[in-house]
């Protein structure tokens, strides 16, 4: 496969974003004080051609050009957009908050504080034929351990690059003795809208405001739900990925640039996953799936806030009791830990459409426009 360089076959959007120094920020969050790059109508659909930090990173020499050279790639296989922002003199803060580059904010017209923001991810691909996996300064699940040097002394940065499959559907992960491969489900790590508050907020932890959430179900076909800050949400996004596994332990994940094509919808507050009873966190839904997330620094408060969010959804969702919502959860409910690694840790919770007659075209669009909650076959 080639590149898909900026500005080619954007598609069906009704904009198109290019990542430039003048539509990203490094390391930090938007604020309500900051310009948005694009102003869009509600529904609207917008291609982001996203950017990812490796080989931008100040561990790895601002220069991918070099950077990635050092693995085979010739300068025509690197994105423009990439050597553009490493010879910009957009700078993270010193000392830095956060290793990710924001792309937006996006103001949605008539989107209000209280409202939710669905944001239906219609595609997303590789721009490039290769990612990172990355473990820098010892910020992984295992500090004490790994990674380490042959001799034992610890490495500011341990990666390993990874080539593409031709049909892009696999990652080739040399080891040692053999290789492995991983199969590609691209998402994007971090989705949020502008939080309140003037002072920027570091890109690694989460919040109700989404952000650096690291889940990896939010995959082309799947809604996201985001409960608004602010007047105009302040859509963003960064931190692309190829493929992820939950925990994301080491650090990072697959990580390399991605094109998004999304479609930016207000909600109002409906019976259910978007109750204005229910705490006021992100949420996700696939085809098949509901996704409950919990957020804390603590992992076992994450699980608890997991688990209480999930037990209020399905009474509210089903008509279930809150005490018979906790028994069918703790037999059919699924808990994964998305990430352990951006401070705030995350747990999500995947509750199966199907268990509850739900026919296969069902949405919750659909739903909240025709008053029901529920749609049994």
């Amino acid at each position: 496969m080639g590149i898909l360089t900026a500005g080619t076959g954007p598609g069906i959007a009704d904009h198109y974003l290019p990542s430039t120094p003048d539509t990203i920020s490094w390391g930090t969050l938007p604020t309500p004080a900051t310009p948005p790059v694009l102003e869009v109508d509600d529904g609207d659909i917008v291609t982001f051609d996203t950017v990812s930090s490796e080989g931008l990173m100040e561990d790895q020499g601002r220069d991918p050009v070099s950077y990635f050279g050092r693995f085979g790639i010739t300068r025509h296989a690197i994105l423009d957009e990439a050597v553009e922002i490493a010879a910009s003199g957009l700078k993270r803060e010193s000392p830095a908050k956060g290793p990710h580059i924001v792309h937006g904010p996006v103001r949605v017209r008539g989107a209000e504080a209280g409202d939710w923001l669905r944001v239906d991810f219609l595609d997303l691909r590789p721009r490039v034929p290769y990612g990172i996996i990355s473990s820098r300064h010892q910020r992984g699940c295992l500090p004490e351990r790994l990674p380490r040097n042959d001799n034992g002394t610890t490495p500011v940065v341990f990666s390993r690059f990874c080539s593409l499959s031709d049909n892009e559907t696999h990652a080739v992960f040399d080891y040692r003795t053999g290789r492995a491969s991983i199969e590609l489900s691209p998402f994007m790590g971090l989705c949020g809208v502008t939080p309140t508050g003037e002072t920027p907020l570091s890109t690694i932890p989460p919040g109700s405001f989404g952000g650096n959430m690291d889940m990896r179900e939010i995959v082309a076909g799947s809604s996201l739900f985001l409960p608004i800050q602010i007047s105009g949400a302040g859509f963003f996004m960064g931190d692309p990925h190829f493929a992820q596994g939950n925990g994301e332990i080491a650090l990072t994940a697959l990580e390399g640039s991605l094109r998004a094509t999304v479609r930016l919808s207000v909600a109002k507050p409906g019976p259910g996953l978007l109750s204005g009873q229910r705490a006021a966190w992100p949420v996700a839904e696939t085809e098949d799936h509901w996704i409950i997330l919990g957020m804390h620094e603590d992992l076992n408060e994450a699980m608890r806030r997991c688990a209480e969010l999930s037990v209020r959804f399905l009474a509210e969702q089903t008509g279930m009791t809150e005490n018979e919502a906790y028994l069918y959860l703790s037999a059919a409910g699924d808990f994964s830990v998305s990430q352990v690694v951006d401070i705030v840790k995350g747990v999500h919770c995947l509750i199966r459409k199907g268990d509850f007659g739900m026919r296969g075209d069902w949405s919750l669009e659909r739903a909240l426009s025709t008053g029901q909650c529920i749609v049994r076959s």
